[in-house]
């Protein structure tokens, strides 16, 4: 199993959740080490069902809004699927603003993401 400095992977049923560690996306080098993790979680086959959990996060940059565009991308083509909870108000504005709330599921709660897939 992989270490990943980035991110915490729990599997629950087919569903794959991802919690971020870092509170603060924001830095460059950062934001391409955990785009690494989670595109190596994708190209597993046992990963198809992807549900990102935002708890914990308080800040996102534009380059990691990238990054999550570029992932649901290949999550796309490899026919799978991918999920966002537990957004701050703050980010949920900014994906909304941004129109990505069109692009992503997003869901309220882990629990009503985990019954969705």
């Amino acid at each position: 199993m992989p270490v990943h400095r980035r991110i915490e992977v729990t599997i629950i049923g087919k569903v794959t959740v991802v919690r971020f560690v870092d509170r603060k996306i924001l830095d460059a080098a950062s934001i391409q080490e955990l785009g690494d993790e989670l595109f190596e979680l994708v190209a597993q086959d046992e990963h198809q069902c992807l549900l990102l959990n935002f708890s914990q996060v308080e800040f996102l940059s534009s380059s990691a809004l990238n990054k999550l565009i570029i992932l649901e991308k290949k999550i796309r083509q490899r026919r799978g699927q991918l999920k966002l909870c537990c957004l701050r108000q703050e980010i949920t504005e900014v994906f909304a603003i941004t129109n990505l709330d069109r692009v992503f599921d997003i869901r309220a709660a882990e629990a009503d993401a985990l019954k969705s897939f």
